[in-house]
Order: C-alpha cells, then sequence, then structure tokens
C-alpha cells in the first residue's frame, strides 16, 4: 500500500477517472447495440435517433481521451454502412 501523501492523491485520482471512463464506456456500448437492434429489425427512425446519439457520445469520450479517435472512428463509419446498407435495400 501506498504511504506517500501523493501516492495515495493518486490512487483517488485513478479511482475516480476509472468509474468516469467505465460509465462512458458502458453509454456508448449500450448505445452500439440499440442502434444495431433498430438497424436489425428495419426501424429506420430510431436507427438515425440512436445513431447520431451515439455519434456525440463516442466524440465526447474521444475528447477525454477514454477512445482512441481511430477506434471510434472506425465504430461510427461501420454503424453507418449497416444503416446505409437498409436504407438503400429499401428503396
Amino acid at each position: 500500500m501506498a504511504h506517500s501523501k501523493s501516492a495515495l492523491k493518486r490512487i483517488r485520482q485513478n479511482h475516480k477517472r476509472r468509474l468516469r471512463n467505465r460509465s462512458i464506456k458502458s453509454k456508448v456500448n449500450t448505445l452500439l447495440k440499440k442502434t444495431e437492434y433498430a438497424i436489425k429489425n428495419n426501424q429506420n427512425e430510431d436507427a438515425e435517433k440512436t445513431l447520431k446519439s451515439f455519434y456525440s457520445i463516442i466524440d465526447k469520450a474521444v475528447k477525454k481521451k477514454i477512445f482512441h479517435k481511430n477506434n471510434a472512428s472506425h465504430k461510427k463509419s461501420k454503424l453507418t454502412k449497416k444503416l446505409n446498407l437498409i436504407t438503400q435495400n429499401k428503396e
């Protein structure tokens, strides 16, 4: 166990950040699943709404350095491709 004041403070900071990061990652995964579910069931309006909020949350996570920007970009493009695929098939 740490003994110095600075080490104890570091432990507290790390714990706080870990909890914040975990909750944001959880939100991202939840929105990812909701969007994929909406796409799978051909619910275009719901899919577009959840995709928009997914973009917002993942961009904020990148800003806070929870996700790498390329990782976030990959997730966003993958979902967008899926959504575009069903909207093209519907037309």
